[in-house]
């Protein structure tokens, strides 16, 4: 199943390539869930992370979702609930949502454990070094985009997002 989340996480990288840029699936847990809860299928209802019928790549997506709407306090609650908080992406996404909410410091941290644990983590990679994009520093956002690159993730939403962030200075918040 993770593997699975780690193809839909790259797949929108080659229509972003194309000139696209891909959103995470809009659900009723962005549209309708209120605070830290998620949309569960099963039961037709808002319901607490814990008490779910989502495995954790589902809440994975449901932290994407709630991230890219700029729910990071909320996502950050989904990212609580984990079992696993020491699989690579959710400290990814512990990394990437403290980097939204300004605790750059801590974000990296993230990141850095994300990329030790799985170094071919290629969105940990992305979504560090358009920090330090944002923060000035394209000189180490190279070295990543470098990385990203070597590790075979040429044409990715990973690759393709921060060559162009690096290009212009714009980053996603996605």
């Amino acid at each position: 199943m993770r593997f699975l989340f780690l193809i839909l996480m790259i797949l929108p990288g080659f229509a972003m390539a194309a000139g696209g840029a891909t959103e995470p699936t809009t659900t009723k847990t962005s549209k309708e869930c209120k605070g830290v809860k998620v949309w569960d299928k099963k039961t037709k209802t808002c319901v607490d992370p814990q008490d779910s019928s989502l495995d954790q790549d589902e809440l994975l997506q449901a932290v994407r979702e709630l991230a890219y709407a700029g729910r990071n306090d909320d996502a950050q609650g989904v990212l609580r609930q984990l079992h696993d908080q020491n699989d690579d992406l959710v400290l990814t996404y512990w990394g990437f949502t403290n980097r939204k909410l300004g605790n750059r410091a801590l974000a990296n941290t993230f990141y850095t454990r994300a990329i030790t644990l799985n170094p071919d983590n290629i969105l940990a990679r992305s979504y560090m070094a358009q920090g330090f994009i944002t923060e000035g520093r394209v000189e180490e956002a190279i070295a990543q985009w470098r990385e990203i690159k070597a590790r075979g993730g040429v044409g990715t939403w990973a690759e393709a997002s921060l060559r162009q962030a690096i290009r212009t200075g714009l980053t996603y918040n996605y």
